[in-house]
Order: C-alpha cells, then sequence, then structure tokens
C-alpha cells in the first residue's frame, strides 16, 4: 500500500480524499494556486504544495506542474478527483512513465471512452444499447438535415470532444437542424478545439440515470447500482439520489450487465460510470462513460455502505476487490443536493466573495465512514470566513442525507436544508427547497426537462411555497416576544420607564415596492414554561417551544408538537431593525412592532430605488473581459455591450434598447462588484 499520495485537484473532492486517505494511514500532499493558499484543503493536507497562479490553465492544469511536485514530496501516486486531469489520458500516460501511479483507470481506457463518437462504435461492439444515430463526423448541415430525416425528428446534435451542456442542441424539424448543426459545430471549435459532429435521436421524455462501476486489476468489474441525475439545470444535475424512483429490477439488471461489459471491453480499472438516458417506457441506451468518481458518488456511498475512494486506491495499489456482485447492497435511499455559490433569483449568476458565515446542519455520516448512515453528510471545501473565488466552479457543498425510504430522505433534507446557514454569498438553496417540495418531484414524476418546464420563466420568490405562510410570521412575533422578555428581566431599570414585553403586536411584512402587508398578533406565554409562546396569527394558533439562544442564526424547536428548524436574522441590508425569517425556502423581512407603530409606519412615505435603467450593470462579481463598446457609439437593443468572466463561465451583456454609450466606467481587466456600473447610455 502507498505511504504518501498527492491530490491534484482542490475544494472538495481534494478534502474527500485526504479524509479516506487518513482513515488509511496513508499521508497525503495537497497542491494549491495563488487563490487557494488559505484554502481547507491546503490545511487538512500533511503537506502542500504551490502550483501556480489562480487561473487552472496555469496551475491545476499543468500535468508537469503536478508531476513535479509528486517528484519533490516523494509522492507514490497522484489522485485526480473529478474535473481538471481526472479524464487527461494523456496525463495518466505521463505518471504511469514516471513511475507515478494514477489513482484513477488506465490510459488506453480513458482515450477510448473520452471520444463521444468513438465509444459509442466501443458501446455498440461490447452489446450495450446504442441510441440510433450517425456516429461518424458529418461534415456539412445539408448532410446533418439529411441524416436527421433519416433518423427520424426529433434528433440531437452533439459535439464529439462536448460536455458540460456546449456543443449540444435538438432539432425538431429541417430548419433547426440546419442552424443546430451550424452552431453546434462552430460553439465546438471554439470551446474544444475540436468540431466534429454527430447525430442521434432524441429520446422524449428522457431520464438521465447512471450506473456506478469499480473494477481491478485482476479482471472483476462490478456495478454498484443506479444514481437518478434526472434533476438538471441546462444539462447541470442539481440533485442527484439512489436508487432511481423509476426504473425496475430488471431494468436495473440490464442496464448494470451491460456497464460491466463495456468496462471489460476497455479493461478498465478504478470507479467510472456509464451514463444511460431512459426512455418512458424504460428503453435505455448508453450516453458516455465517465472514467472518474462523480460528484455525486456519496449517495452510492450511502446505500452500499462502500467507500468508493478507498475501493479506487487499493485497486490502484493493485488489490483485488474485496466484494462480488452479489455483496453489492441497496440500503434505504439517499439524496444529494449541490449547494452552488449563485444567485437563484438573479438567473441564477455566479456569486463569488467572503464567506461571512457558513455553518452547515449538524452532520450525524462523514466522509469515509461507512458505519454512520441514516442521516445527513457535508462535504465542504470551504470553511467560516473563506473566499469563494471567481476562477473556479460555484461548489459550495454537497448535502447528502440517507433515509430509510425515499419519503424520508426527502424529509432529511428539507430540514437539513433550513438549518444549512451561508451568508456573504448568495447561494442555490431556496431553488433545492422548492424543488424538494415540487409535487412533481416527491411523486417521482420527472425527466430531465423538468426544471426548464417547471421553472420556464426563470425563479421567482412566489415560485418557493409554504404549507403555512402563516407560520413564518408567528414565527418572527415569537422571537421578537423572547427578545422584550429579556429587556425586561434586565435589572436596574427605573420605577415607571421599564420595559413592557406586551402581548398584541403588528407584524409588518416588507415588500421591495412598498406594498408592505400589517398583520396582528397576539402572543401568549405558557405558565412558568421559557422558551415557550402561543402565537395567534389570523385565527391560527401556534404553539412553539424552542430552547436556541436568541442570537442563534438557526433555531430548532417544536411548532404544536412538530419539530422544525428555521432561520432568524436581526437586520436586513436596507432595514437594520427589521427581522428576516426563512423556512422550507421561503424568506420574508418584517418589523414586528406595536400597533400604534404600527399605524405610523403605514403613514411613511415610500422611496424607491434610484432610475438605473441609463447604466449597464454587472450583474455579478467577475473579472471584466471585454468592453464591446466605446463613448459616442450608437448601439441598438440587442448587441453586446460587454463580457464578464466568473467562475469559468463567459456571461455576455447586452444593451437592453437603442442608445448612445456616454461613458465607459469600467475598463478590461478589472475585477467587478455586482451592480458596478459598466457602460452609461445618455439620458
Amino acid at each position: 500500500m502507498f505511504t504518501k499520495i498527492l491530490i491534484a485537484n482542490r475544494g472538495e473532492i481534494a478534502c474527500r480524499v485526504i479524509t479516506t486517505a487518513r482513515k488509511m494511514g496513508i499521508q497525503t500532499v495537497a497542491v494549491y494556486s495563488d487563490a487557494d493558499r488559505d484554502a481547507r484543503h491546503v490545511m487538512l493536507a500533511d503537506e502542500a504544495v504551490h502550483i501556480g497562479p489562480a487561473p487552472s490553465r496555469e496551475s491545476y492544469l499543468l500535468a508537469d506542474k503536478i508531476i513535479a511536485a509528486c517528484k519533490q514530496t516523494g509522492a507514490q501516486a497522484v489522485h485526480p478527483g473529478y474535473g481538471f486531469l481526472s479524464e487527461n489520458a494523456e496525463f495518466s500516460r505521463r505518471c504511469e512513465e514516471e513511475g507515478i501511479v494514477f489513482i484513477g483507470p488506465k490510459h488506453y481506457s480513458i482515450a477510448a471512452m473520452g471520444d463521444k463518437i468513438e465509444s459509442k462504435k466501443l458501446a455498440g461492439a461490447a452489446g450495450v444499447n446504442c441510441i440510433p444515430g450517425v456516429n461518424d463526423a458529418i461534415e456539412t448541415p445539408e448532410r446533418a438535415v439529411e441524416i436527421a430525416k433519416g433518423i427520424g425528428y426529433p434528433v440531437m446534435i452533439k459535439a464529439s470532444a462536448g460536455g458540460g451542456g456546449k456543443g449540444l442542441r435538438v432539432a425538431f424539424n429541417d430548419k433547426e437542424a440546419f442552424e443546430g448543426f451550424t452552431s453546434c459545430r462552430n460553439e465546438a471549435r471554439n470551446s474544444f478545439g475540436d468540431d466534429r459532429v454527430f447525430i442521434e435521436k432524441f429520446v422524449e421524455e428522457p431520464r438521465h440515470i447512471e450506473i456506478q462501476l469499480i473494477g481491478d486489476s485482476h479482471g472483476n468489474v462490478l456495478y454498484l447500482n443506479e444514481r437518478e441525475c434526472s434533476i438538471q439545470r441546462r444539462h447541470q444535475k442539481v440533485i442527484e439520489e439512489a436508487p432511481s424512483p423509476f426504473i425496475s429490477d430488471a431494468t436495473r439488471k440490464a442496464m448494470g450487465v451491460q456497464a460491466v461489459q463495456l468496462a471489460k471491453a476497455v479493461k478498465y480499472q478504478s470507479a467510472g460510470t456509464v451514463e444511460f438516458v431512459v426512455g418512458k417506457d424504460q428503453s435505455f441506451y448508453f450516453l458516455e462513460m465517465n472514467t472518474r468518481l462523480q460528484v455525486e458518488h456519496p449517495v452510492t456511498e450511502a446505500i452500499t455502505g462502500l467507500d468508493l475512494v478507498e475501493l479506487m486506491i487499493r485497486v490502484a495499489a493493485g488489490e483485488k476487490l474485496p466484494l462480488t456482485q452479489a455483496d453489492v447492497q441497496r440500503n434505504g435511499w439517499a439524496l444529494e443536493c449541490r449547494i452552488n455559490a449563485e444567485d437563484p433569483f438573479r438567473g441564477f449568476l455566479p456569486s463569488t466573495g467572503r464567506l461571512v458565515r457558513f455553518a452547515p446542519p449538524a452532520q450525524t455520516m462523514w466522509q469515509g465512514d461507512t458505519q454512520h448512515l441514516l442521516g445527513v453528510r457535508v462535504d465542504t471545501g470551504v470553511q467560516d470566513g473563506g473566499e469563494i473565488p471567481m476562477y473556479y466552479d460555484s461548489m459550495i457543498a454537497k448535502l447528502i442525507v440517507h433515509g430509510t425510504d425515499r419519503l424520508d430522505a426527502i424529509a432529511k433534507m428539507r430540514e437539513a436544508l433550513n438549518g444549512f446557514v451561508i451568508r456573504g454569498v448568495s447561494s442555490n438553496i431556496p431553488f433545492q427547497a422548492a424543488l424538494l417540495a415540487h409535487p412533481k418531484f416527491v411523486s417521482g414524476d420527472f425527466n430531465t426537462g423538468f426544471i426548464a418546464e417547471q421553472y420556464a420563466h426563470g425563479f421567482r420568490a412566489e415560485d418557493v411555497p409554504h404549507e403555512e405562510p402563516k407560520f413564518l410570521t408567528a414565527l418572527a412575533a415569537f422571537v421578537r416576544r423572547k427578545s422584550r422578555e429579556r429587556a425586561a428581566g434586565i435589572s436596574g431599570q427605573l420605577p415607571g420607564y421599564a420595559v413592557d414585553a406586551g402581548k398584541d403586536y403588528v407584524v409588518v411584512t416588507l415588500a421591495e415596492d412598498g406594498q408592505h402587508s400589517y398583520t396582528p398578533v397576539h402572543v401568549d406565554d405558557f405558565e412558568g414554561e421559557s422558551g415557550s409562546a402561543r402565537v395567534r396569527v389570523a385565527g391560527t394558533d401556534f404553539e412553539i417551544r424552542s430552547r436556541s439562544r436568541l442570537n442563534d442564526i438557526a433555531i430548532t424547536g417544536t411548532v404544536n408538537g412538530t419539530p422544525f428548524t428555521a432561520q432568524i436574522e436581526r437586520g436586513t441590508p436596507t432595514n437594520p431593525l427589521a427581522l428576516r425569517v426563512q423556512h422550507n425556502g421561503r424568506r420574508i423581512d418584517t418589523l414586528v412592532v406595536s400597533p400604534r407603530m404600527a399605524e405610523l409606519h403605514a403613514l411613511m412615505p415610500f422611496k424607491a430605488a434610484p432610475d438605473m435603467s441609463r447604466f449597464v450593470l454587472s450583474p455579478m462579481p467577475g473579472l471584466l473581459v471585454q468592453v464591446a463598446v466605446v463613448p459616442g457609439q450608437k448601439v441598438q437593443a440587442g448587441e453586446r455591450v460587454a463580457v464578464i468572466e466568473a467562475m469559468k463561465m463567459e456571461n455576455v451583456l447586452f444593451a437592453q434598447a437603442d442608445g448612445v454609450v456616454s461613458k465607459v466606467m469600467a475598463a478590461q481587466g478589472e475585477s467587478l462588484t455586482v451592480d458596478q456600473p459598466i457602460v452609461e447610455f445618455a439620458a
């Protein structure tokens, strides 16, 4: 067994590998860029090596620097995690030549599965179901239309080297096939330097279901059940679960058998995943093979009780798999939510900056530990006070729960999300909460188009359901009353001037447009019982009990005997006296005041936000990589104005109306903040 390994990655996956290596008694080496000098994975590792500037192309993607770090520290093996160099066949081959063990598949297996066209040919030869289509590169849009008509619409046009949703179009007629081919080819050339494009049948109402594999160097390959990954936004997974609520045992076995056949055909060693697209009739077709550990591997670990990272390390060290196919378990139900630094209410724009508060829910399951299940696990590479840099992907953490069944897992996940405190950057937690509460998700009635169909016009605050909105009002009144009680108990108050906690309040629910709502509430204490009260809101009584401290953001307790976790925050960016209440994804900003103060508040004039329509504002923190206009230039609506790069994505800003540029207010190469003016148009 190895005594020291290097992790050629960053963030949560680097921390994940370090945890298992430590359990196995293996020393670890971290690598880091300028942006990650104080990162959590650097602190966790036994050693750390600086490998370059913040951009990944100058650090984490440089094989020479990784190999040099291995030699410098004496690391015998390298674990690539996912992303970066994890599926780079040349890097795997280089490691082998340098006498460094690559903890992953052999270079020839990566190469065989890395090309979408060639991998489909190999899959077909191995007896794996493949989608009807033409797997040879297509040269002209006219030929693309001819092939599409032959297959039958709808068809999917895909770049051979594509990934992450780039180089992909769906066509329902000749016109869309012609235009889609041209766009797909251009996008592939610009993104991947490879403009080969192929066409295949588009499976309607498709589900994205993948089979987890593990193989060793002794010819043994096992499938570790499936993961349901159909909840996607723009081809990026949002929620994953295991097992799938859709497929039958017979389909599961058939998919697993075919995945093993493909793995054996390419002499696969290590952990890997075969992805399938599954039709509504449970017909399934090979999509691609990911020759690495997947982001969503924890849900498989939860239902099987296996540590996939440990198995990868043992296989790389030449050991045989310690189990057979008959030993693979499938216990309970696991869900994973990807917690990303993005603002779902602003088109999921990336959000970078300092984590002013980062307090995940309490864990009862841990990485590398297969003994404690049926609980909550958090995989993360950040910590309280840490930085979310603009140079890498937007993931803050992965929240994993394991339940006895699917409904138990959903309930655990909703409660865990309620207690996940993130401040300083925006997160997608409200969106995750809305998805988990959606009736179609709860019933398992969804496919890969679910998010696009249900949130076709974006995600808004009103899209977050709450089964009892009056509870949020009651909770605001409860916290305010307990604060008043504490103030009333302070000794030394002058007679006649002591604080009166009171029982009658008005909860003012604040609205951005000034259309506030006013709700009378009555609060009664339970006799002799601190930390509890009965709150009446519009004829509904809420018996609330909580032992949480008043200055905690996440508070726990019971309401009418049912446990709850919610978040209460004092002060908002626009009102230091407000109480912000969050529960099950819904958020309200309130003022809890006396009835007389509510009357006076209703008379206050509303101050509208300043008109910023003449400005093009940065919608996110990021790097201004291009300003496409100059002062005095006439610009038409829809014309490109600027390009911002953040979290590995380019975001193009367009003019919303015709106008003349009066001033350029930011320079190319400048780091921008949210709502920073870039261009001003003449009035």
